[in-house]
């Protein structure tokens, strides 16, 4: 993880309405804990996690936390009263968050990240070959 990511990261945090700090704390840490290879960064103003591409982003609002899975958000039915988007996720502050069900998420981006790179890779011509 680079020292600057996490310093981006923590700085947005700090700047966050303060009802929201406690929640950016703890989706941070369960992140972090699921995908402990991922870099944290920021883009768009706001924290991303990168792990053989764009993870997860999550940002800050006076009334709720917004998670915003790349490519994912339709596909996970569990979270579906959550959703206001086609990749939008809205966590209320004054409701407990999925914790479980955001682990999920993020490890199914990470399965996904990590096929992605294999077919990736499985594509290209060796260099034998060329």
């Amino acid at each position: 993880m680079t020292d600057a990511g996490k310093k981006a990261v923590d700085a947005y945090i700090a700047a966050a309405p303060k009802a929201a700090q406690p929640r950016l704390r703890q989706l941070r840490k369960l992140i972090r804990q699921a995908a402990p290879q991922a870099e944290e960064r920021l883009s768009y103003g706001m924290p991303y996690y990168d792990y053989k591409g764009r993870l997860i982003y999550f940002s800050a609002f006076k009334t709720h936390i917004g998670v915003y899975p790349v490519g994912e958000a339709a596909k996970h039915k569990d979270l579906s009263k959550y959703m206001t988007g086609k990749g939008t996720y809205r966590f209320p502050l004054d409701e407990p968050m999925p914790m479980d069900l955001i682990r999920k998420l993020v490890e199914a981006r990470i399965k996904k990240n990590e096929v992605a790179t294999q077919k990736e890779g499985l594509a290209r011509p060796s260099s034998s070959a060329r």
